[in-house]
């Protein structure tokens, strides 16, 4: 008899980042299916977090269900990922996901991008 576990998620998503989440797909345009993360190429370090919404759900993508709706990482960035804590901070001036990230050796001095 063949046994399958729980792998647990390549990313952890904080209360916060769960909440946020919930208000994007409260609001979420048309057709929009959740939030997803992927890691572009871009930046002075090489690669950059993005969180856009999908409409299509890939089968090659990590999928997380929050109670706020459904959250993907792109197949492509879950490498670059794994072990990683997602948070949502805000403050008087600024907002924005903020990523824990143990894979990253280095980023720029503006946080907008990161290596590995």
């Amino acid at each position: 008899m063949t046994t399958t576990r729980m792998r647990p998620a390549a990313i952890q998503l904080t209360p916060a980042a769960q909440a946020r989440i919930a208000a994007l797909m409260a609001d979420a345009p048309a057709g929009a299916i959740g939030v997803k993360l992927s890691t572009p190429r871009r930046g002075c370090s090489g690669l950059a977090y993005s969180a856009d919404y999908v409409s299509i759900a890939d089968p090659l993508d990590e999928r997380i269900e929050t109670p706020g709706g459904l959250f993907f990482v792109d197949g492509g960035s879950v490498l670059y990922l794994i072990g990683s804590t997602m948070d949502w901070q805000e403050d008087d001036f600024t907002a924005g996901f903020v990523f824990e990230n143990p894979n990253a050796k280095g980023s720029c001095g503006c946080g907008e991008s990161f290596t590995v």
